[in-house]
């Protein structure tokens, strides 16, 4: 399906088909956004409908791309663990000195099920406040990484 793209100076998203039909306020979404980010997206009506299903951002015009990734941006927040850096208790809840793509932060780890395995490899951790940090592959952490997660595991 061809489509274009608008967006508005407040960030609302219209989608117009070559068909006819135009959608306020859609929304993309990725399908597998841990596992597979670049692959497989679908655009969404107000009440979740897909509209548009689509397998790469870069198959799509340069306008469509920027506006894609502009959402995506504003909707996701997912940082990346590069490392532990110390923790004050092996006893829960404990607190977390980390390392991850976006700056030093602490998180706090209120129960073992918070920790969530996603892949062999990957991690995906919810601190007490609902934020999601992943680790992508458990097994390239240092040493310290490795022990902390093994005991909260």
């Amino acid at each position: 399906m061809n489509f274009t793209l608008e967006q508005d100076s407040f960030g609302n998203i219209k989608l117009m088909t070559q068909a006819g039909p135009s959608y306020e306020q859609v929304r993309v979404i990725r399908a597998f956004p841990i596992t597979n980010p670049d692959h497989g997206f679908s655009i969404v009506d107000q009440d979740g409908h897909e509209l548009v299903w689509f397998e790469k951002v870069s198959d799509l015009s340069a306008n469509n791309q920027q506006i894609i990734q502009k959402s995506l941006g504003q909707i996701e927040f997912i940082p990346v663990i590069h490392r532990i850096t110390g923790l004050n208790s092996y006893a829960l809840p404990s607190i977390w000195d980390i390392e991850t793509d976006r700056g030093n932060t602490r998180l706090k780890l209120k129960n073992e099920q918070d920790i969530r395995r996603v892949s062999n490899e990957a991690l995906l951790i919810t601190d007490a406040n609902g934020i999601q940090y992943l680790i992508k592959n458990r097994k390239s952490l240092d040493k310290l990484s490795k022990k902390v997660l093994d005991r909260f595991m």
